[in-house]
């Protein structure tokens, strides 16, 4: 039986070689001895030492693989690409930073063995920025009431898919996958065990703004409609109201035509509300659309520029999983 485990990397140079250390010593437990292995790095075009490091690891332990994307293709696309790759007979992705305890491993191969095919973790309590942590929360539980699926709340993709999901994962096709809404809803039985997310050990995270409303807008116009039934709602009800304030205002300019003032306020007032309201929905119609494009181009997850510790047969499959 072979475990592996998918590490993605993006400027992790202070952190890479002990995150190999001490999942090596935990796979060289007691508990875990008998298992074969791999460990898989994916690097997302770091532009620190992280590539020379990974190249010293992976001539020193041919069981530790490395692919180096061409360039940084996101946090989603680098991780899915990553599982694809893998060949062990359930993978495990965890994130560089120390934030996924390394402890949680004989965990998950436990629970595995027990014949859960997902075993996810789900951070009950967070040792980073309480501001982000109440953020995330409040966004977990809006995409969770949105969506017909049953969204997972605070899970980030850690967990371990047994060689089953991982096929399922490789017949999608999917250009923009967003794993923890696949898990949530394409994922077999799982099993979720708590853990508490402990602070970065070195570095600084690659996270800001940007990628958190990426992150987010991937997952509304991935698996929610309400964007959409929205704009098509408030575009009926104000237009409904424009003509009901278009018609009184006809009425009553008719009725007191001398009287009536014939001031501009009420338009402008009218069209700047109407203007803003159509750019609002316009640019979430956008967000929906933008996916569409993403999806039906069909391109590659990633585009590798070099691979180190795979055979002939991983570099023959990896062209199937693109």
């Amino acid at each position: 039986m072979k475990i592996s485990i998918v590490i993605p990397t993006y400027n992790e140079q202070e952190n890479v070689k002990p995150l190999y250390d001490a999942i090596i010593e935990t796979l060289q437990s007691q508990r875990l001895q008998n298992y074969d292995y791999e460990i898989i790095f994916i690097d997302n075009k770091s532009d620190d030492s992280t590539r020379d490091i990974l190249t010293l690891i992976c001539e020193k332990d041919k069981k530790v693989k490395a692919i180096f994307n061409a360039k940084n293709f996101g946090q989603f696309n680098s991780p899915y690409y990553g599982l694809l790759q893998s060949s062990g007979d359930c993978t495990i992705l965890m994130c560089a930073d120390f934030q996924d305890p390394v402890d949680m491993i004989p965990k998950f191969i436990e629970a595995w063995e027990q014949g859960h095919k997902i075993v996810i973790g789900i951070k009950t309590a967070s040792k980073e920025n309480r501001f982000m942590y109440f953020i995330r929360s409040c966004y977990y539980k809006l995409i969770k009431k949105l969506s017909k699926i049953d969204q997972i709340e605070h899970f980030t993709g850690f967990g371990l898919y047994d060689k089953r999901f991982i096929e399922v994962l490789r017949q999608l096709g999917d250009p923009t996958p967003f794993l923890r809404g696949i898990v949530a809803e394409l994922g077999f039985d799982r099993k979720e065990i708590e853990y508490s997310q402990q602070k970065r050990r070195a570095g600084k995270t690659s996270n800001n703004f940007i990628s958190l409303y990426d992150a987010a807008m991937l997952s509304i116009t991935s698996y929610t409609k309400v964007g959409l039934r929205t704009a098509t709602l408030f575009g009926f009800i104000f237009s409904g109201l424009s003509l009901l304030v278009s018609i009184a205002y006809l009425v009553l300019k008719l009725l007191f035509w001398d009287s009536f003032p014939m001031g501009t306020a009420p338009q402008l007032i009218g069209i700047f509300f109407m203007g803003s309201v159509q750019l609002f929905f316009i640019g979430l119609l956008g967000e929906y659309i933008l996916s569409i494009n993403t999806r039906i181009m069909k391109r590659p997850l990633v585009v590798e520029e070099k691979r180190i510790n795979f055979d002939e047969d991983d570099t023959e499959l990896s062209n199937l999983k693109d």
